[in-house]
């Protein structure tokens, strides 16, 4: 059976006994999963002593936990079995190594696959990784601030009318996504020395996501009623056809939006929508930086889906 292996680290603003202490009780852990927060309705089960925790749920499926050993302030080990939607099971550790005042703390897990799976095996990895990812986030903030700013509310399904954009489209890694941050800012003073007012909200289309390569495509977009005239060269230009579409949206820093795509993503394999292939999702930006605090920012995730 093909093996996996996860690890991913982060470090987190506070003494070991600290995230120790959080880490150890599956009491907190409703707080920070990166699985919860796709389905908060989901049936969680956590024994008194916070050391077995189970859980069923119809995005999430089903599994259990069990804490079977500890190290105080360096060490847990946690036995995983996955019921649905196979049974599989998984050795996973969270090991605590102090920095001065911090502590680095890693989330590994090793596992295997069912045979048929085997060519899934670089998939996997890459999604759990990114789960670990959005993980280690929020309990870096939990440990830190005693809260996780990430809250998603389900618009659900409505109509939407299309409309013209116009952006910087482009090919980078999913760890340079910081450059959308300068494209915005190039079509800002685009915007203002042409007396530009956009006809809704800024958004990002993403054409591409490869997890496995850590690949994106992405165009920074600004809806407007029509194309300017003298776009840069090195603008694009587009619209977005009518269609139904199902918004998602999320209130909290751009730190957990990963949140919102996984949940969108759990929801298509779950077949509570069905995709149009030809319209890109794209995410809105109700608000921006520095007008709200972080923790309330919105950004509607948006999927163009069928009739």
């Amino acid at each position: 059976m093909p093996k996996t292996h996860v690890k991913k680290t982060i470090v987190i603003d506070a003494p070991a006994h600290r995230v120790f202490s959080i880490i150890n009780d599956f009491h907190h852990w409703t707080i920070w999963s990166p699985w919860l927060v796709a389905e908060p309705e989901s049936e969680v089960k956590v024994r008194e002593d916070g050391k077995f925790y189970e859980w069923e749920g119809k995005r999430v499926g089903a599994g259990e936990m069990t804490i079977i050993n500890e190290d105080p302030d360096k060490l847990v080990d946690i036995d995983l079995t996955f019921l649905k939607p196979w049974k599989s099971t998984a050795k996973v550790k969270f090991i605590l190594q102090p920095e001065g005042q911090k502590t680095k703390t890693s989330w590994i897990m090793d596992s295997s696959l069912p045979f048929f799976m085997f060519w899934m095996k670089k998939s996997m990895e890459a999604f759990i990784g990114a789960d670990f990812d959005r993980g280690l986030k929020m309990l870096k903030e939990y440990v830190e601030i005693g809260k996780v700013n990430s809250k998603l509310e389900f618009k659900g399904v409505s109509q939407h009318a299309g409309g013209k954009y116009f952006g910087i489209k482009k090919d980078t890694t999913v760890d340079n996504l910081q450059s959308m941050e300068t494209d915005f800012g190039k079509l800002g003073e685009y915007l203002k020395s042409n007396n530009i007012t956009p006809s809704a909200p800024l958004f990002s289309i993403y054409h591409k996501w490869d997890m496995v390569k850590g690949q994106v495509s992405y165009t920074a977009a600004v809806p407007v009623e029509e194309i300017p005239s003298n776009l840069p060269s090195e603008f694009v230009q587009g619209e977005i056809p009518a269609s139904k579409i199902y918004t998602l949206r999320h209130v909290g820093s751009y730190d957990h939006l990963g949140n919102a795509w996984t949940t969108m993503y759990m929801m298509h394999r779950n077949k509570e929508f069905k995709p149009l292939k030809n319209v890109h999702p794209y995410e809105m930006y109700l608000n921006m930086p520095g007008e709200v605090p972080d923790e309330k920012l919105m950004t509607d995730i948006v999927f163009a889906i069928k009739e």
